[in-house]
């Protein structure tokens, strides 16, 4: 049996299925990586020896620099992929099930933020905790594409 992961940007205009195993799972505190996430770091997955098949919408692209492109959802912006010489890795926060792909290494340390390793040490709240500091997430309803394939996005 053949290990099948599937995918998509936040608004469902893009998805992804990725057909076999993957590859080695990172993070890269590189400062470019920094920016196209938008983020402390990147969260990565090589689909090198994968099959990857895009199965919805087309992928945007961004030459990043001489050696990589980036790839990303061009209705709601979300980061979806890093193509570079030796492969492409898919962010993996993208995946419907981010938590089974867990990184092994970090990259581009030298532009790590310096308290990007304290992160776990500050107090943590639950998204509604606090309803009285954000009222409006008590009624909150998303709009984001749910995390599996659907026959129709969005929704009639």
């Amino acid at each position: 049996m053949t290990d099948t992961h599937s995918g998509g940007c936040q608004c469902g205009a893009v998805r992804f299925r990725v057909e076999g195993a993957l590859g080695d799972a990172s993070v890269c505190h590189c400062r470019m990586c920094q920016k196209a996430f938008g983020s402390f770091y990147a969260p990565l997955v090589s689909v090198r020896g994968a099959k990857l098949i895009w199965t919805r919408g087309a992928v945007k692209t961004f030459q990043s620099s001489n050696a990589a492109r980036r790839g990303f959802c061009g209705d709601c912006g979300t980061p979806l992929s890093y193509e570079a010489p030796d492969g492409i890795a898919i962010a993996i926060g993208a995946f419907d099930h981010p938590e089974t792909i867990v990184p092994m290494v970090q990259w581009g340390i030298e532009g790590k933020l310096p308290y990007a390793d304290h992160i776990h040490e500050l107090p943590g709240e639950v998204t509604l905790s606090d309803p009285d500091a954000a009222p409006f997430l008590v009624d909150l309803v998303s709009y984001q594409h749910p995390d599996h394939d659907t026959e129709q996005w969005p929704p009639a």
